[in-house]
């Protein structure tokens, strides 16, 4: 069965064989105005100009309004319990941001049911997809015992096949006294409850958190129990982070707001992700990260939402694409690219996050004619219809 989606306004396809501009810089956003697409067996099949539009069994009438590739959220911590309004308030009061907050989180999560965590991380996995998320990953991090880290990436893999294991995270309470012996479990046990589950594998490499010799040691673990690595780096200043993630072939390093000269010239000599997350900014008055600079230097960049109780509790890529234009001085078409191609990229994957022929059939409907508007209207509820795998995920199938 086929289904040709026509009368687009305008078909962003990420894609510069398409047809479309493609503008300097690590990304090649690329746009099809008065477009059309064919779906067939959940892949891309054909896009193109409207009046070149082959035959289809189905037709839907897009009205002119625009359409995006799903948007690929690669950064998100949706397995927890409980929640932290008192910790925002206080922020908002003029209290600084601490990676300890998270302890409150870990408290909650151990004391919530199986069904708990799924329930609260599918019903936050539904609101992403409500607001044009059709692919995010996952981590866990809230437990930090074997059975609560085991259980939490079971409750990661009922949402998404992106799950990272993150037992390093912080060091719990009961082993302040001796966190060398917190690293041998997470390296060890915890590491082989996880990895079965798990695709990645991740470490807050912070003040407060895990320095740079640990962080390498949980990395080293990941690696020989097959998962791929992924770095919290630079959050809170500055830091080894950034260079551990190239050094270790990180697929990204997220956060890096607090960067030095050294640590940008790392990212544009290697392979690894700069992933932004503005609304941990906007959630915790922190400085934005230079975006502007990764871009010139040519370092990819990806958007992502770090969706979690305590620093940022938004689900919405639209709102974080609002923020990295109006924050970090990225164009409409770098944060839109940012938030679809550039968070596949961060996952390491080439059949979502744009919409060249042969990809996952992801798409976003906006009920408006540019892919501008999600920054140009911040706030506003624009996601009219989502498509995942060629099938209607959310919203409502245009009229034929």
């Amino acid at each position: 069965m086929s289904l040709l989606i026509t009368n687009i306004g305008e078909l962003v396809t990420n894609a510069p064989d398409a047809g479309g501009a493609r503008p300097a810089g690590p990304g090649p956003f690329a746009a099809i105005a008065d477009a059309a697409l064919v779906v067939e067996d959940g892949r891309v099949a054909w896009t193109g100009p409207a009046r070149q539009a082959p035959a289809a069994d189905e037709m839907a009438d897009c009205g002119g309004r625009a359409v995006l590739p799903g948007f690929v959220d690669s950064h998100a911590h949706l397995v927890f319990a409980g929640e932290r309004s008192a910790e925002f308030a206080a922020r908002m009061a003029g209290m600084p941001y601490r990676a300890g907050g998270i302890r409150s989180t870990v408290a909650a999560t151990r004391q919530a049911s199986d069904e708990q965590l799924r329930a609260n991380a599918g019903r936050l996995a539904g609101e992403m997809l409500g607001q044009g998320t059709t692919t995010l990953e996952c981590k866990s991090g809230y437990g930090l015992t074997v059975d609560d880290e085991r259980r939490s990436v079971a409750a990661a893999a009922g949402i998404t096949g992106e799950v990272t294991f993150l037992g390093a995270h912080v060091v719990p309470p009961e082993y302040e006294a001796d966190p060398g012996a917190y690293l041998d479990l997470v390296c060890g046990p915890m590491m082989a409850a996880c990895a079965p589950q798990a695709r990645w594998v991740d470490v807050f490499c912070e003040r407060g958190a895990f320095g740079a010799d640990e962080a390498r040691a949980v990395l080293a673990a990941g690696k020989a129990a097959g998962l791929m690595p992924r770095v919290h780096a630079n959050q809170l200043g500055p830091g080894p982070g950034v260079q551990l993630a190239v050094e270790a072939g990180a697929a990204s390093a997220d956060h890096c707001t607090f960067l030095t000269h050294a640590d940008v010239d790392a990212l544009a000599a290697g392979a690894t992700v700069a992933t932004l997350l503005p609304g941990v900014e906007f959630s915790t008055r922190q400085p934005y990260p230079d975006a502007r600079r990764l871009l010139d230097a040519g370092v990819t960049v990806a958007v992502a939402t770090d969706c979690n109780p305590g620093s940022c509790f938004t689900s919405s890529m639209p709102l974080c694409i609002a923020l990295a234009v109006r924050e970090m001085r990225l164009t409409t078409q770098e944060a839109v690219w940012a938030a679809t191609a550039g968070g596949a990229h961060a996952l390491r994957r080439t059949d979502v996050g744009h919409l060249g022929v042969g990809a996952r059939a992801d798409l976003v409907l906006l009920d408006a004619p540019s892919h501008a508007y999600p920054a140009y209207r911040p706030g506003v509820p624009l996601v009219a219809a989502v498509w995942r795998n060629g099938e209607l995920a959310a919203g409502a199938t245009p009229s034929a």
